[in-house]
């Protein structure tokens, strides 16, 4: 109780009120042998100064992203941040809002929402976007429950095994409520087999779950498989990375349904792993039944425009039975970086960036199969800024690894015992790219 800041007085006398004489008596009910009794086996405290130097030196103790080139991805990547970013989030009318229920009062936070979805909605060639979910896995389940929504009674719904093995365990852990049947098509596999997938699909496929681009990076040909869904009346889901819809296709074009992704490559730090922020976005269609929040435009009693949270479907708008989901926030701060990004970046910009790390990423790709130490177990497939190697060199791969570590570069996400996943953002320069291949040559 020490924490409270209330005088011994005031813990007196809220104790007579309450009637007991200790605040010990207040876990009465709780056996006395599995109570603590104050028994922590702990140093000696130490002060401020000393916990800073302490802290510090736990910190050099573990290398991250600002120490090492980082050649990582696998769903969070080090994409560069402006400066500007950073500014606007640290503003307080930004930084220490919270939900804008109250639209009078909130219209800059509802504004900057609302530019967000605007940006999610040209780059998915969608009409609706909402104001962002948890992460890219989270939008991935949403997206699966919706179209179970929307379509009633179907209950299964396919997902290409090429998704990110991650984002396929959340859709999982989702639905062990039992509403939800997942079936996984080519688990495991670099691709996705389309003849598996076809034979699959019947009148009680909810949606078909594609990615654009796969885990391993390539760029597989789903407009077959949206098609195919469609013939038999499913929704067709594209799970996307937002960066690369500057220069694909935009899952619209394609025909999908819902177009949902990961979107912390716009403009927001790795973070070691997260916080994240997912995108979602859908047909006008199926609006209605689109999870989470979503802000809309209007104008206010003078004609001015105005921002508010429209078509409200959260369990703390509506009775919970009729909720569309039960998301209680939506990353607004995350949203607000991505917003933010796409507004200095803008649409040739942006496309600019992909295409410059996509170049650096063929460079180097070309290089490593060079050195005569990695093959590319699909050849002849397509792949944006991200793509997977096979090892082939003398010793093991997590040799080569630790070598590259050492030698200060974080060389990619090994997957499995001999291939390794490696992306390329626009940060990476032509020394850091020849150091890592020079690097792999002197370890062959």
């Amino acid at each position: 109780m020490d924490f409270l800041p209330i005088t011994e007085t005031e813990r007196e006398l809220m104790l007579q009120r309450i009637g007991i004489a200790d605040v010990n008596d207040l876990f009465s009910d709780i056996p006395r042998d599995t109570r603590l009794e104050n028994r922590l086996d702990l140093d000696a405290g130490l002060e401020e100064m000393q916990v800073s130097k302490r802290l510090e030196e736990l910190a050099r103790a573990n290398s991250n992203a600002a120490d090492l080139v980082c050649f990582a991805g696998g769903g969070i990547y080090d994409h560069y941040q402006p400066a500007l970013i950073d500014n606007i989030l640290q503003r307080p009318e930004f930084f220490t809002a919270y939900t804008p229920y109250q639209p009078e009062v909130s219209q800059g936070t509802l504004q900057a929402i609302y530019e967000f979805q605007t940006g999610i909605c040209e780059l998915c060639g969608l009409p609706v976007a909402n104001a962002g979910m948890y992460d890219g896995a989270t939008a991935l389940a949403e997206a699966a429950f919706m179209a179970r929504r929307v379509s009633r009674t179907r209950s299964r719904v396919l997902v290409a095994g090429s998704i990110h093995p991650e984002k396929i365990e959340t859709l999982r852990t989702y639905a062990r409520a039992g509403t939800l049947e997942v079936e996984v098509i080519s688990e495991g596999q670099r691709s996705c087999n389309n003849t598996e997938l076809c034979t699959a699909l019947g009148d009680d496929v909810a949606a078909v779950l594609l990615p654009y681009p796969n885990y391993y990076g390539m760029i597989e040909d789903v407009a077959p498989l949206i098609e195919a869904a469609h013939e038999v009346g499913a929704l067709a889901v594209l799970d996307c990375n937002p960066l690369l819809l500057s220069v694909l296709k935009p899952p619209g074009d394609l025909g999908a349904d819902i177009a949902v992704g990961e979107a912390q490559c716009l403009g927001n730090a790795m973070n070691f792993g997260g916080p994240g922020l997912g995108f979602f976005a859908c047909t006008e269609k199926i609006m209605r039944q689109i999870p989470g929040r979503l802000v809309g435009k209007t104008t206010d009693i003078d004609g001015h425009d105005a921002y508010v949270l429209t078509l409200a479907t959260r369990e703390q708008h509506i009775r919970r039975e009729k909720a569309t989901s039960n998301i209680c926030s939506n990353h607004a701060l995350n949203a607000l970086a991505a917003g933010a990004y796409l507004a200095a970046t803008g649409p040739k910009g942006l496309a600019s960036l992909a295409l410059s790390a996509c170049g650096k990423a063929h460079h180097l790709h070309d290089e490593l199969i060079r050195t005569g130490s990695f093959e590319d177990p699909c050849p002849k497939a397509n792949f944006g800024y991200e793509f997977i190697l096979d090892y082939c060199g003398t010793g093991h791969l997590d040799a080569l690894y630790d070598a590259l570590i050492d030698a200060g570069i974080l060389p990619g996400i090994c997957v499995g015992e001999k291939s390794l996943l490696v992306a390329v953002t626009e940060k990476r320069t032509d020394p850091e790219i020849e150091s890592f291949v020079g690097e792999v040559r002197s370890h062959a």
